[in-house]
């Protein structure tokens, strides 16, 4: 399944909570039941919280970080993931060796640091057999979502689906192959220039303790959800 509501022009959203708010309309008709939501941070954290609250599944992070180019933060060539995975893009084969090893490692510091500050001790939930949606607030691309897809089939979930409110349309043919479903609100034409950031109405990037606020606030949901469901099983029972 391979979803866009509109090509052309542009879906316009307030931000990534009205983006999120608008995308789980569309994740919840594949009335999953054993779905877990992974968020790549910093901004597919506020998009996947509310994908997560619809659907009323956990949600956890997807920590990867795009290997970027030397002269740009905007584009990358690559991706680097929490568990190992690289991933290295076609434009990787134009730059020197001692370049990209610099960039990648740069990557890696960053992932090192989203990992002691988003996760700590804390355990990553388990994926084996299960509806994996990876979250981010767009793709321009690929590399990052696709590092993110190989690293989740390391661990056989059931299924895996990409579910972003704005996608390029180069990113959106890359990953295709890859996944069981990708569900974007707006697929921008390939023949025209990109930016993630030109779908928002109010952009920017989060912090960490933004990112650390919508954590807690997803693991006291789940802990109510948890409590209750319990105080069920024990009345029933």
């Amino acid at each position: 399944m391979f979803s866009a509501d509109r090509d052309y022009p542009p879906v316009l959203f307030r931000d990534r909570v009205e983006a999120g708010k608008k995308l789980a309309q569309k994740v919840q008709e594949l009335a999953l039941d054993n779905a877990v939501i992974l968020a790549i941070p910093a901004g597919g954290v506020p998009v996947a919280a509310q994908i997560a609250r619809a659907l009323g599944a956990p949600m956890d992070l997807m920590i990867a970080r795009k290997i970027q180019f030397p002269w740009t933060t905007e584009a990358g060539f690559g991706a680097v993931v929490s568990d190992g995975t690289v991933y290295l893009g076609p434009h990787s084969a134009h730059l020197p060796k001692a370049v990209i090893e610099a960039q990648m490692e740069k990557a890696r510091r960053e992932v090192e640091h989203r990992m002691r500050e988003f996760r700590g001790d804390r355990k990553p939930i388990d994926l084996l057999g299960k509806d994996v949606i990876l979250v981010d607030d767009g793709l321009a691309t690929g590399s990052t979502m696709l590092a993110a897809v190989q690293s989740v089939r390391k661990q056989r979930p059931r299924q895996v689906i990409v579910a972003v409110p704005t996608a390029s349309g180069s990113a959106v043919k890359m990953l295709k192959p890859h996944v069981d479903a990708l569900i974007s609100l707006y697929i921008h034409p390939e023949y025209l220039p990109f930016a993630v950031a030109s779908a928002y109405e109010h952009w920017y990037d989060l912090s960490d303790e933004e990112v650390k606020k919508y954590l807690m606030e997803m693991s006291q949901t789940a802990s109510k959800n948890s409590t209750q469901e319990h105080n069920l099983l024990g009345k029933s029972g």
